[in-house]
């Protein structure tokens, strides 16, 4: 498949001398373009904001925010190849690695903020607000950031729940209702049992809060909040490592605003906590 960066290089050729212009910073800074605004990419190469828009529609992409996630994927995936099987072609040192490992991860939770609505993130933290039960459920690799969720939610004083058992989570749908949270987390937002959970929740109106990639995926259509991920993986990969870490990135999130909301009344209950805690130490 071909790459964004490739593309535009092969596309040059046809381009105006602002395109050119524009293009030649991307393909010569590529790295910087995700961390950057149309406004500053356009000071840099001394053309309008609009040109930088324009630029993008020529490569085939709608606007500047979808064009640097794809450059993510590109820089994340098809440069580094850290989980694609390409990767055994590599004779990579453990040191190698290691930082290869920080440069998908770091390019991973740079690219959530441009994949994250702001009002579905509100929103998400509106309905935990209110709620009194919390479910989170993700398989495989997903399965990680709903036991993360789990444990942090309990700290907040939620009955929060998660399990690997599918006929379990079924169970356990029946006794929700409107004024408790689905959490549904899939990165392709295509996994079947995903799906059976959400559609069983909707019929008992539970709300449910997908943590997905930005694709519009089933998932994406069934939820009532989308907190999106960046495309960062291809579906066929070694091992969940950077979308791993942009659904860590969402819970860690989704607590700290819980947090803020909860107030200092937490305090007491985590002090009260970490002492019988530091007296397991002794």
């Amino acid at each position: 498949m071909e790459s964004l960066l490739t593309k535009i290089d092969l596309a040059k050729d046809d381009m105006t001398a602002v395109e050119k212009k524009i293009a030649d910073y991307i393909l010569s800074h590529s790295t910087l373009i995700p961390n950057m605004t149309t406004k500053e990419l356009a000071q840099k190469t001394d053309v309008s904001e609009a040109s930088i828009v324009r630029f993008a529609r020529v490569i085939g992409i709608d606007s500047f925010k979808a064009f640097k996630l794809a450059l993510v994927k590109d820089l994340a995936v098809t440069e580094t190849t850290l989980t694609d099987f390409n990767v055994l072609q590599q004779k990579d040192t453990p040191y190698d690695s290691f930082q290869k490992v920080i440069h998908v991860n770091k390019a991973a939770i740079e690219a959530c903020a441009e994949a994250m609505d702001k009002r579905e993130l509100e929103h998400a933290v509106d309905l935990f607000a209110r709620a009194n039960r919390v479910i989170f459920y993700g398989v495989g690799g997903s399965s990680t950031a709903a036991i993360d969720a789990q444990y942090k939610f309990t700290k907040l004083g939620y009955a929060a729940m998660t399990s690997p058992d599918f006929h379990y989570m079924l169970s356990l749908i029946p006794h929700l209702g409107k004024s408790d949270v689905f959490v549904a987390i899939s990165t392709s937002g295509r996994t079947k049992d995903v799906l059976e959970l959400v559609r069983f929740a909707k019929k008992k109106r539970v709300p449910v809060i997908a943590i997905t990639n930005l694709d519009k995926s089933p998932l994406y259509r069934e939820a009532d909040v989308r907190l999106c991920t960046p495309n960062v993986e291809s579906d066929f990969r070694i091992a969940s490592i950077a979308s791993r870490m942009t659904q860590l990135t969402i819970v860690d999130t989704l607590y700290m605003g819980l947090l803020h909301r909860k107030g200092e009344g937490l305090i007491d209950r985590y002090a009260e906590a970490r002492d019988e805690m530091v007296k397991l130490r002794r």
